[in-house]
């Protein structure tokens, strides 16, 4: 049966297992990046959509103010007001015409793709007559104007403008109709992408449990089946070896009587060929209670009394006795305790055809059992590593998804909302009403300017640029302001020694997101208002340093629960800074606040 069990043991190999698992998670985790870089992608592709349909909305009201302003030019006779009217038509047509030009050629300033599509293109071309046309009357009328021409002159000249401005805002409105189509187009396009990689995501999980968890738990109940079965067994041969001890038990009394506390000193004796003791030392004598009435005892029944263990002992002087022997033996005494010799074995002739050996040993059971000890508590420890690994794990994987969680929910409630306010509010504006339009165009673009700060703070809690830039000086400036502005907190960050270097990009990743946790942590469970980073160096030491005013917390208290919350979040700072071959000090006192510092050489 233990062979069955032994077999089903090793048949049982986690390698493959284990490779699966990790295909099966970098599967996942390579769904769940290209579905984040894709909606980054598609979020970038929306906010130059909605600046297009803007730019292109404005156009309209532009058009529209230019013509106004040329009908205000006709009427006036004042030669100061045309003048006037004349640098303000020029001001109005330069931004209507350089905007045209940028919309349809693309301009790097303004943030407008310089490619269209086929149809945008068309659309472009069959503006463009009408667009200029306005131009060149516009400037025809400003020069018959500005040398004095009559009013009555610029009839015709002004009928066509109104003609061409009004063929020109019926295309425009074809223009942004179709930048709406196709952004629809994109949303609907991201939205079934991500219903695929949903759908691939979930495929994975299912091949995972179907070739992974399934099979292994099958293994698993076979294996405790057999190891239940053979447990039964054993307790019946336990039963039998009861039975036969109590027949012996006699002669063990006799054996026992024998058995005294060995010491950790030198000690010997002669042994003939056949294993039968010549002579045995004082010390080793007084050990095992050797006795003249043991005469004729054989060296291996004197130190145990098992009867594997005699053999072996017997068999090693029958192989030995010429070459000899050397090295360390666990025997068990007649007292039934686990000894530790080591024992040397020195082939001696004594006269010539006859020869013997001498034993010599020493009592090596405590150095033995501390080594034992020692190899226990280590086990100990790297298991207790291990579940704390596990532990840590587990808690990535959950901040992750929360991570995710709250990215998903800052697009939707937050950015989605705005996005499709700022869809309505386009839709609703009504041209005829020049002041109400005003006041919607002006609240689109607060609108935008809200859209655009919470895309920066979404991308900031991921990964800011300022890192990857400028290096963990500037990073961490950055996010002590950024976080002061969000919670209203006075958190302030000081360079005391001016550093200025770059540091591997590990460390400063690693940097940023400890002193991030930490200040999170003095926000979220200290309930601090005053938080002040500072970051010092000398010439091979960059420490780093946060002081709060908030309630503090019992250190030794925190270290004993190492489960909880507040347990490991110190014991993640611990493993983290470990990794980068630094080291971190905590210092709190309760009712007063806490400071955290981190040391990393350089």
């Amino acid at each position: 049966m233990t062979k069955s069990i032994s077999e089903s043991a090793k048949s049982f190999n986690f390698k493959p297992l284990k490779q699966r698992y990790i295909f099966a998670l970098i599967t996942i985790a390579i769904t769940v990046m290209l579905s984040q870089l894709l909606i980054q992608y598609n979020i970038n592709t929306q906010l130059d959509d909605s600046r297009l349909i803007n730019i292109s909305g404005k156009q309209r009201m532009l058009s529209q103010k230019l013509v106004k302003e040329i009908l205000i030019l006709n009427a006036i006779t004042d030669s100061v007001k045309i003048h006037q009217q004349i640098h303000n038509i020029k001001q109005t047509l330069s931004i209507w015409e350089s905007t045209q030009i940028a919309l349809q050629f693309g301009n790097h300033n303004l943030k407008l793709p310089k490619d269209h599509s086929t149809k945008m293109t068309d659309l472009y071309k069959n503006i463009d007559p009408n667009f200029k046309t306005i131009i060149s009357t516009t400037d025809l009328i400003l020069k018959q104007r500005k040398i004095g021409g009559s009013p009555i002159e610029n009839k015709n000249l002004i009928k066509t403008i109104l003609d061409n401005q009004v063929v020109f805002l019926k295309k425009m409105n074809q223009i942004v109709g179709q930048y709406e189509r196709e952004a629809f187009h994109k949303v609907t396009l991201q939205r079934n992408t991500e219903y695929g990689i949903l759908t691939f995501t979930l495929m994975v999980l299912l091949l995972e449990f179907h070739f992974i968890f399934r099979p292994t738990n099958k293994n698993i109940e076979e294996l405790i089946s057999k190891l239940l079965t053979s447990e039964k067994k054993a307790l019946k041969l336990a039963y039998n070896a009861e039975i036969l001890s109590e027949a012996k038990e006699n002669s063990v009394k006799e054996l026992k009587s024998l058995n005294y506390a060995m010491e950790n000193t030198l000690l010997y004796c002669r042994v003939a060929n056949d294993g039968t003791i010549i002579h045995i030392g004082e010390k080793f004598a007084k050990l095992i209670h050797y006795t003249a009435f043991q005469l004729d005892k054989k060296f291996s029944e004197v130190l145990t009394p098992i009867e594997k263990e005699q053999l072996f002992l017997n068999r090693m002087i029958t192989e030995k006795r010429k070459s000899g022997w050397q090295g360390e033996l666990n025997l068990t005494n007649h007292d039934n305790e686990s000894v530790w010799l080591d024992l040397s074995m020195i082939p001696v002739t004594i006269r010539k055809q006859e020869s013997e050996l001498l034993v010599i040993c020493f009592d090596i059971t405590v150095r033995k059992n501390a080594e034992q000890e020692v190899e226990r508590l280590n086990a100990e420890n790297i298991a207790e590593k291990i579940n704390q690994q596990k532990i840590i794990s587990s808690r990535i994987v959950e901040n992750q998804e929360n991570e995710q969680n709250r990215i998903a929910r800052e697009i939707h409630d937050g950015i989605g909302q705005m996005l499709t306010g700022l869809k309505f509010s386009l839709e609703s504006i009504n041209l005829d009403d020049k002041e109400k339009s005003t006041q919607k165009i002006e609240y689109l673009k607060k609108l935008s300017l809200d859209i655009i700060k919470g895309v920066r703070t979404a991308t900031f809690n991921l990964m800011p640029p300022e890192l990857s830039d400028h290096g963990i000086v500037s990073s961490l400036g950055k996010l002590t302001l950024e976080l002061s502005k969000l919670t209203g907190k006075n958190i302030l960050f000081y360079n005391k020694s001016n550093f200025d270097q770059r540091l591997d990009s590990l460390i400063e990743i690693n940097l940023y997101r400890l002193t991030q946790e930490a200040i999170n942590n003095a926000i979220k469970y200290a309930d601090s208002s005053h938080i002040i980073v500072q970051l010092s160096h000398s010439s091979n030491l960059l420490s780093i340093t946060i002081d709060d005013n908030g309630n503090g917390f019992d250190l030794s208290t925190v270290d004993q629960k190492k489960t909880s919350e507040s347990g490991m979040g110190l014991l993640f700072m611990k493993e983290r800074i470990q990794y980068i071959n630094g080291r971190v000090f905590f210092n709190s006192i309760i009712g007063e606040g806490t400071r955290i510092t981190f040391n990393i050489p350089i």
